[in-house]
């Protein structure tokens, strides 16, 4: 266990308190969530970061990281499709796509390759994580009674209707769908058994 490896598991444990404080709606729950989301988002650079800077990649941090990735962005993204922010289509886009990135790493290293990350896949995470922590300020601002003129503000910049909102989610799905082509394209051939 090193100080990376121990940031990503602290990001499971944000990831916990996130889907906690989201069952209770309200200010004190979405408050909560906004910034168990935001410190985990957060978290997601610095331990790469780290681990990269101090020489500290280990094979441990090499699976929880994208893990943690994984269970903290579509747990959101759920949570988004219950609260009608998300389409559930896009819900199930963005799972299937981790689903199908993790099979195909897993055939590549029993084919002893490696599919590495793109920056297509980085740009995704990028802007799902605008959508959530969006969302997420919306919700909670949106709890708050007899508002100041700093959050009506707030409210007029993230509300669903509004312009950060609608892009960062379909700049989201557009990359998914992308870097998830782009795995299968550049997975095909641990796919299709040569002759």
């Amino acid at each position: 266990m090193n100080l990376p490896n121990a940031i990503t598991l602290s990001r499971l444990v944000l990831a916990a308190i996130f889907v906690a404080a989201m069952e209770f709606p309200g200010l004190t729950g979405y408050s909560i969530a906004l910034g168990t989301f935001s410190v985990a988002a957060a978290t997601d650079w610095l331990d790469g970061y780290l681990a990269r800077k101090l020489n500290l990649v280990t094979p441990l941090g090499k699976l929880l990281d994208p893990l943690a990735d994984k269970i903290l962005v579509c747990a959101a993204f759920v949570f988004m499709s219950v609260l009608e922010l998300a389409p559930v289509w896009a819900t199930a886009l963005i799972i299937g796509r981790e689903f199908l990135v993790t099979g195909l790493r897993q055939i590549a290293i029993e084919a002893g390759q490696v599919l590495a990350a793109d920056r297509l896949g980085k740009w995704k995470t990028t802007f799902q994580l605008v959508f959530v922590i969006d969302a997420l300020v919306w919700l909670t601002f949106d709890q708050i009674q007899g508002a100041p003129d700093v959050v009506h503000f707030i409210l007029m910049l993230t509300k669903p209707e509004g312009w950060l909102m609608p892009i960062s989610l379909w700049l989201s799905i557009a990359l998914t769908a992308i870097s998830g082509a782009n795995y299968l394209w550049n997975g095909r051939k641990l796919l299709i058994p040569s002759r």
